[in-house]
């Protein structure tokens, strides 16, 4: 009898299995926070305390994407700021879950190539995540140090990449978080987002880069990239870089660095491998598709020294109402 069970168990779970049911995939959170030298006022802004025992808003997001089910942390960082960085995070993190480092660094080139004189600052947000390639080898949800996500979009892009995610589709299976726009503005100036196009199947058709978006006498008014006023709807899905994506991303990220370094024109030294670029293209050339999953949360940042105490009283806010609880890892 006890065979019998054993055996209809195991059957089940080879099923389940042949139809994508399979529950115990690994998911790594990739935090880019290279870019953690932006100041405001007297500090980082990154690492500015918001939460009442001196939790940054890091804090909240790698806490709603453990929660969420992911099981791994990995942080892109300088190595110049590893120590500090430690010591205001990376440490607490370490008895909580499971991290790693990676290093981004303006040097951090293919061979052959090296770094233009005068070039100050790394190479953008696709050099960033191509340095975390040895240590991920499961589907990665990408996001910024310094944004407040919400829990919905960790949970919705957690069980997308385990239950319908197909690591090895061809055109690459991807997902994002897709914000409402009206939900990611900034009280205390303008803002620049990358506005989603969506197709009827929920799939990303489209995202423009738009700038200095902002409410002005009940209008929302933004320019594009030359400067034009253009118009935008605030119920719009918009990119916040929170990117669900498959291992095997890293081999695009690697194959493209090259011919993006070689089509940068003399005397730019401000030209960046962008993912949102790096997607975009994969798109319109049909090597990719990116599932567009809904997030109704409020996102919310520090852009400028005074978004601090908005995000401070929205952290307390959430904890009034019983979202986290005071102490965050107890």
């Amino acid at each position: 009898m006890l065979f019998l069970i054993t055996y209809v168990i195991v059957k089940i779970r080879e099923s389940n299995t042949r139809k994508g049911k399979k529950t115990m995939r690994d998911t790594t959170l990739v935090i880019m926070a290279a870019g953690i030298g932006s100041r405001f006022g007297g500090g980082i802004k990154q690492l500015a305390p918001v939460g009442p025992n001196g939790e940054i808003i890091m804090d909240y997001s790698i806490h709603d994407a453990l929660e969420a089910g992911f099981n791994k942390i990995v942080f892109i960082i300088r190595k110049d700021l590893e120590k500090d960085f430690k010591e205001i995070i990376g440490n607490r993190i370490e008895k909580v879950a499971k991290v790693e480092y990676a290093f981004q660094e303006l040097d951090e080139l293919p061979e052959g190539y090296s770094v233009p004189a005068g070039r100050t600052k790394p190479w953008g947000t696709g050099q960033a995540v191509l340095c975390a390639k040895d240590l991920v080898n499961e589907p990665f949800l990408v996001i910024n140090a310094d944004d407040y996500y919400g829990k919905e979009g960790f949970k919705k892009i957690h069980d997308y990449m385990v239950n319908e995610m197909d690591p090895d589709a061809d055109p690459y299976d991807m997902c994002m978080g897709g914000f409402i726009l009206e939900n990611t503005l900034s009280d205390n100036g303008t803002v620049t987002r990358g506005v989603c196009e969506v197709n009827p199947d929920g799939t990303l058709k489209d995202v423009t880069e738009t700038f200095e978006i902002q409410w002005k006498d009940g209008v929302l008014g933004a320019v594009d990239g030359k400067g034009n006023a253009v118009t935008v709807d605030p119920h719009q899905h918009v990119s916040m870089n929170m990117w669900g994506l498959p291992p095997k991303f890293f081999d695009e990220l690697e194959t493209g660095f090259p011919k993006f370094l070689d089509n940068i024109e003399e005397g730019n030294l401000k030209a960046e491998y962008l993912l949102p670029t790096i997607i975009d293209q994969m798109i319109k050339s049909g090597r990719g598709s990116v599932k567009v999953l809904e997030t109704r949360d409020k996102w919310f940042g520090v852009t400028y020294q005074a978004d601090k105490q908005t995000v401070v009283d929205s952290i307390r806010k959430l904890i009034a109402d019983g979202v986290y609880k005071e102490h965050l890892y107890d």
